[in-house]
């Protein structure tokens, strides 16, 4: 990454010593997270949400620079409704559905991401991820001043590391010199380049692809609607493709494809943006806030699990920015993972349903990276036959709807369905296949809110037309939602079906239906989501 202009960077952990440094022996924590991003904050608030005590460490002392990710899907913004730092990321963020494919200079076609009613949140907001961190950071001061066991220690950087039977042992650095900690369990939440995959002797597998882009944030007034545009072979990158996004505070961010071998410090130079950005806006009167060359790869970690560690985020997998599921997918880790080990240290499960965090995630970044491999096949074909096939589809797309489905400028981000996970319990017939056991709760409108309300953090019974009481299995307690069966939620949850009773498990994913209650079946599903 080069950058030749900085935002505003939030100071959120300035580094303060700690008694613990000056200990005649290393402390013990139940958790060390390693990395302030925001798949490491997520994971701290849901964890300490769950009264696990957890110590995040982080090389810096606050949010980093530059928008960033800047796409956080309607699932992202359900889990961190969950977590209580939702509204302020909607309020600041550019709400938007719908977006538009041009060929050239010329509209071929639209579509919405979110064509129905009744839910809660929308498809996406743009939200730079400074402010994404900063909020999710603000919400842990917050729950800590209530005594919720979350610390955050900033310019703690973790230069060796030993794992040993039941515990991490650690070696940090920090401004007073170095110091040893414990910790019985270890996230690995430090991104790309993360030093604990480094330290362990880990490395990516299946790299798919590399490509580069330059990443140009302007400030500037314009009346563009507030909607995703993307461009392929446009006059003003001809060959490649260019994505518009709207921003707060007037910042629009512009993606401009660059392609493999490119001269990383000339394209960061004004004379090699400002031509391409002056014919993109045509008149348009702009600054830069920043500019940065990203190199994007589609890549995964054999294994999200290393006994007492675990990888979450850019850590354990990456792919390119055009489809928004870098951040969002790491979204989903926190909410995979911090349940289950809640769980497991609370002696409420046993240690073989942590594998299933790897099972379930690993799912996830596949269905990711083959969405973003299939994307960057589409944008830049690399063969004589695939770049024939992309220009037909653009050829035939502007009139003729069935091609629209192949028009790939980046399949965007919706949580995938965990099929075949070995936490899935009974499927009733005739129930909607969208809501199948390993898919995501649907939001509904119900009685006094919305359905994704009154569901997370816990296993939860959902009744739709039939009685049902409250079942307790393994220490795990589930209570009943009684939803009325209104249209939405029939189309939903029961298609044919005159009754369903819906398990749900803390993360909001479905775990088994039926179409009747029977308290011995309930109970046998949760002790069957809970032992991997």
């Amino acid at each position: 990454m080069v950058d030749v202009r900085y935002q505003t960077e939030f100071t959120l952990y300035p580094y303060q010593k700690v008694t613990e440094q000056d200990a005649p022996a290393p402390v013990r924590h139940p958790v060390a997270i390693i990395g302030g991003g925001p798949v490491g904050m997520g994971m701290a608030l849901d964890l300490g949400l769950k009264n696990i005590p957890c110590v995040v460490l982080d090389d810096h002392d606050g949010v980093g620079t530059g928008s960033r990710a800047i796409c956080f899907a309607k699932r992202t913004l359900e889990i961190c409704d969950r977590l209580g730092a939702c509204d302020p990321m909607v309020d600041k963020g550019v709400i938007w559905s719908v977006g538009k494919v041009f060929r050239e200079n010329r509209q071929i076609y639209e579509f919405n991401l979110l064509p129905e009613d009744g839910h809660k949140h929308p498809a996406f907001i743009n939200l730079q991820q400074p402010y994404f961190e900063k909020y999710l950071v603000e919400r842990i001061h917050e729950v800590q001043a209530r005594g919720t066991p979350i610390e955050i220690r900033g310019r703690n950087r973790v230069q060796a590391l030993e794992i040993r039977d039941d515990h991490a042992a650690l070696a940090i650095d920090t401004p007073d010199g170095p110091y040893e900690m414990e910790a019985d369990w270890l996230i690995a939440c430090d991104g790309a380049r993360s030093a604990i995959r480094g330290l362990m002797g880990l490395s990516f597998e299946g790299r798919v692809f590399e490509d580069n882009f330059l990443i140009c944030d302007v400030r500037m007034k314009a009346d563009f609607p507030t909607e995703r545009r993307f461009w392929f072979n446009p006059p003003f990158n001809p060959g490649q493709s260019v994505l518009l996004h709207k921003q707060p505070d007037d910042i629009w961010r512009i993606d401009f494809q660059l392609g493999r071998d490119i001269d990383r410090q000339a394209v960061v130079r004004p004379g090699f943006y400002e031509p391409r950005v002056n014919a993109m806006l045509e008149g348009v009167k702009w600054t830069p806030e920043w500019v940065s060359v990203y190199t994007f790869q589609c890549a995964s970690m054999e294994k999200y699990r290393h006994g007492r560690v675990f990888f979450a985020g850019d850590s354990a997998h990456q792919v390119s920015p055009f489809g928004a599921r870098g951040c969002n997918g790491g979204m989903q880790d926190v909410d995979n993972l911090a349940w289950k080990l809640a769980l497991v240290i609370e002696g409420k499960a046993g240690d073989a349903l942590l594998d299933s965090y790897h099972t379930e995630r690993k799912h996830g970044a596949e269905e990711n990276i083959m969405n973003s491999s299939r994307t960057t096949d589409f944008m830049t074909p690399r063969t004589g036959i695939a770049k024939l096939f992309r220009e037909s589809v653009l050829d035939l797309v502007e009139h003729t709807p069935a091609m629209r489905p192949l028009v790939n400028s980046g399949r965007l981000s919706v949580p995938c369905t965990y099929d075949g996970s070995p936490l899935n319990g009974p499927d009733a017939p005739g129930l909607p296949r969208r809501t199948r056991p390993g898919s995501t709760l649907a939001d509904a409108p119900v009685e006094g809110g919305w359905l994704i309300d009154r569901t997370g953090g816990t296993f939860r019974l959902l009744a739709i037309g039939c009685a049902a009481e409250t079942v307790e299995a393994n220490g795990i307690t589930a209570r009943v939602l009684d939803v009325a069966a209104t249209d939405v939620i029939r189309s939903r949850y029961l298609g044919r079906a005159r009754q369903a009773i819906y398990l749900i498990r803390p993360d909001q994913i479905i775990a088994a239906r039926w179409t009747g209650f029977d308290a011995d079946a309930v109970a046998s599903a949760i002790k069957h989501a809970t032992a991997g």
